[in-house]
């Protein structure tokens, strides 16, 4: 399916929001993703993810994660000074800040011709995993995939050394697909243990997927990159998203 790009502005606290929308060409509607970035922002790699999934029949909405710190059109670059500035601009961002976010891109994609009523997910990866676990606590997500979350576990997110992400899991109304990498040093075996029991404490409807690559695998640059276990991945995504917003 050929894609096509916008951009959109959207006013959150006062301020602009830059948005990056990738939806298929032919008309629609279709379902809405609210996809979240890494902390490097919208980067070459996470522009290509959404106009993967887009692809498949979906209007996928990537906002930028540190408007309210960085100048629109800001991308972070894949380096330890880049990694610096990415942990930087978290550490200074809320989550209720990161909430708001969520809620006027949830607010933008309903109110768009081309995205089907009642039919929104959520996908992200490393904080923008952890990132879509809270957008589904929004009674309007009906599904998300939340690739190697980061802070999860402890509930560690921007500024909050504990946002209570996951006592909340109770909230969630959709379907979950949870991805962890098998050696992934920020999401080591006892924290994916903590992730799983407390899904299956709160009856949350999920699946738990463990890859045998690295933290950030999906991404299809640089030496971590695991295109075979990529693409598991996807698929898994995109049936999910298929299935339960049709």
């Amino acid at each position: 399916m050929q894609i096509q790009t916008r951009e959109a502005d959207l006013k959150v606290d006062g301020r602009p929001m830059r948005t990056v929308v990738v939806s298929p060409k032919p008309d629609g509607p279709y379902p809405g993703i609210l996809l979240y970035s890494e902390i490097f922002q919208l980067t070459a790699p996470i522009r290509r993810s959404m106009e993967r999934l887009a692809g498949h029949g979906f209007v996928v909405a990537g906002p930028e994660i540190y408007h309210r710190i960085e100048p629109p059109g800001t991308v972070i670059a894949y380096d330890d000074a880049g990694r610096m500035r990415g942990q930087d601009d978290a550490a200074r961002t809320s989550a209720a800040e990161f909430d708001a976010d969520r809620s006027a891109v949830l607010d933008y994609l309903g109110s768009q011709q081309d995205v089907a009523a009642g039919k929104l997910g959520t996908m992200g990866f490393c904080i923008g995993g952890h990132l879509a676990f809270r957008a589904a606590l929004d009674p309007r997500v009906n599904a998300a995939v939340c690739c190697y979350p980061t802070g999860l576990h402890n509930g560690r997110v921007g500024k909050d050394a504990d946002a209570g992400t996951l006592d909340r899991a109770r909230e969630i109304q959709g379907e979950l697909l949870v991805v962890f990498g098998a050696t992934d040093p920020h999401v080591p075996e006892d924290a994916r243990r903590k992730v799983a029991a407390a899904l299956a404490d709160a009856r949350v409807k999920h699946r738990i997927h463990l890859a045998p690559g690295e933290h950030a695998f999906m991404r299809d640059e640089g030496p971590r990159y695991d295109p075979e276990g990529a693409d598991e991945v996807w698929r898994m995504a995109v049936e999910l998203f298929r299935r339960v917003l049709g």
